[in-house]
């Protein structure tokens, strides 16, 4: 029976090195270009109460709650 693990080295043979770099700017990419609902979901999570709200109305409907009425002029 062999050991399930590897060490370091063997392990970054798998993926060269360029295609990891590629990998890293992509999902920069993608953090940059998230949809609104996604932003505003992360928002709300980060405050308690208003994850709470989502849980039974949705997190729509709680960031519309929270953070929906607040405008500066």
């Amino acid at each position: 029976f062999s050991d399930p693990f590897i060490n370091r080295r063997r392990a970054n043979d798998f993926i060269q090195a360029d295609m990891r770099l590629e990998a890293i700017a992509q999902e920069r990419i993608r953090e940059r270009n998230k949809a609104p609902q996604e932003r505003q979901r992360e928002i709300c999570e980060d405050y308690y109460p208003c994850e709470l709200y989502a849980f039974r109305h949705g997190y729509a409907a709680a960031y519309r709650h929270y953070f929906g009425a607040r405008r500066t002029k």
